[in-house]
Parts: C-alpha cells; structure tokens; sequence
C-alpha cells in the first residue's frame, strides 16, 4: 500500500478517531459514527453506525482490512493472489476495508469484490494528500472511473472515504475490523514500505493488546519468507516472546487465509493492558 511518508507512532484509543472524514465517494452520508470501544460494541450498534430500532441486533458482517501494494508486481502471481482473495471473500459474504487505490493489487482486489458483491461490500480509506496519486506515486495521467469530487466511481471500487493523514486512515481501518463480525481481521498481500509498514503494526497492536484480531500474511511464491524467518530470528534472539511468536499467521492460499482469521487464537503471550479508559 503506498504509504506517502512515515506517520507517527500514536496508537487508536477508544477516543482517537473525533474528527470526521474530509468527503466521500457518497453523497448524502449520514455522519459518521462514533468510535467504538476496542473490546466491545453495544448492544444497538451495528456496522459502527447506532441504531434506533428496537429489533433485536444483528451480526455485522465480517470485515478484512487488506494491506498490499499500489503496483501489480512483476510475477503474475501475485495480481492473481488479490483476484483470488477478493473472489474468496465474495463466497463467504465478507466485506473489505483497504487503502483506497485502484492500481496494482489495492485495486483489483477491490474491482474483484465490487463486481461480485457488489459496491457496498467494500470501503476505502485514503489520505487527502495521497488521492492525486490515487492510481499510483509515478502516474501522471488522470484515473479512470473517478468522479467529479475525483474519487474512484463509488458502482467500480466501492465506498471511498477520504481522511486527513495517515494515522487517521490507520484508525479508521482498524475500527472497521474491530467492528466486524466473526473471523474479521487483516491480511497482508504482497507489497512495499507502506505494507510492510502497515502490517507490523496491526501485529505491535495485537501484541500490546489493543485488539485481538487475526493478522495473516498471504506468501506468495516466498515473498514473506524473509519477513517470516526474521521472526523466528527474534525468538531465537529473546527479543519476541516465544509465546508470541505466531501473533502473524502464515497462508498460501487466499482460502487458508480466511480460514485461519476465523479460527484465529489470541496469543497467550500477548499483554494484558488496558487502553481507551485512561
């Protein structure tokens, strides 16, 4: 995922996200919710947006937040991994929240998704500064499917929401994950610093305790070998606990994935802290 620049390092509490988003994809949007806590959800809350019904609440649907690359790669391999991906979440009726690109593997995951499932099943999230760069950091030429507010065309990628920086997209994106229902969390596809970036975060996060989400790397053709072997080099070091030590789940396939977000055990090393009630 393009990353546009190094962000701080301030972790999301359950008060962080206050400021809304600066425009949307959407017109007429109501505004948007709230944030919720990072263990628990309301009982009126669905989708992160209150209620005012008296039905019974519903389960939200299960929601992946995808890190991956603004460039398509040179191996094949790795365009097809995301189309996959996006066909497996479309079989099992999961939603997807992602970096707000239409290039590379953030785009095709997303156009694969929208086109099985349709727009609503798919939200973008993407920094003011980083829309002209929307269809990639070296591209000059406008992007295809935009609107008028030079969004992505909302029927082709999806909701597309833009926020101020990029910790605000990072919040936001997780809390969407925290909102989700079973087997929600994030996987990683191949990419660059932004990705890579994106990832060991999520796994700092989850080690730290502030969520207890899955976080699985999709390896495809050993792209994350180096990744994965540097932290079995760290418990080897003492420097990763070795009751940490598979916080970050490997997967060949976008399936296996999947499945192991659903099956997903929180770690037993993983600390016991309290955040958001400060």
């Amino acid at each position: 995922m393009a990353s546009g620049g190094a962000s701080p390092r301030v972790y999301p509490t359950a008060n962080d996200l206050s400021t809304p988003p600066a425009f949307s994809n959407l017109t007429n949007l109501p505004h948007e919710p709230s944030p919720l806590s990072m263990s628990t959800l309301p009982p009126s809350t669905t989708n992160g947006i209150s209620t005012t019904t008296s039905s019974p609440p519903t389960t939200p649907p299960t929601k992946i937040c995808v890190f991956c690359g603004s460039s398509p790669g040179k191996s094949p391999a790795h365009i097809e991994a995301a189309r996959a991906l996006g066909r497996t979440m479309a079989s099992q009726n999961i939603h997807l929240v992602y970096g707000g690109g239409t290039v590379g593997l953030m785009g095709e995951v997303a156009r694969t998704l929208v086109s099985l499932s349709g727009p609503e099943s798919v939200h973008g999230v993407i920094p003011a500064p980083l829309v002209k760069f929307e269809r990639g950091p070296d591209s000059s030429h406008p992007s295809d499917h935009k609107t008028g507010d030079n969004l992505p065309e909302y029927e082709v990628y999806g909701k597309t929401t833009v926020v101020k920086d990029m910790h605000t997209r990072k919040s936001m994106m997780a809390q969407e994950v925290l909102a989700g229902g079973p087997g929600s969390g994030f996987v990683a596809l191949s990419g660059g610093y932004g990705t890579l970036e994106e990832l060991m975060e999520v796994v700092t996060w989850n080690q730290l305790g502030i969520h207890n989400r899955g976080v699985v790397v999709l390896n495809i053709e050993g792209y994350w070998d180096g990744l994965l072997a540097w932290v079995r080099g760290a418990v080897e070091s003492g420097f990763v606990g070795e009751a940490n030590k598979n916080i970050m789940g490997e997967a060949k396939s976008a399936e296996e994935a999947v499945e192991l977000l659903r099956g997903y055990q929180v770690s037993v090393g993983r600390f016991k802290l309290e955040w958001g009630n400060e």
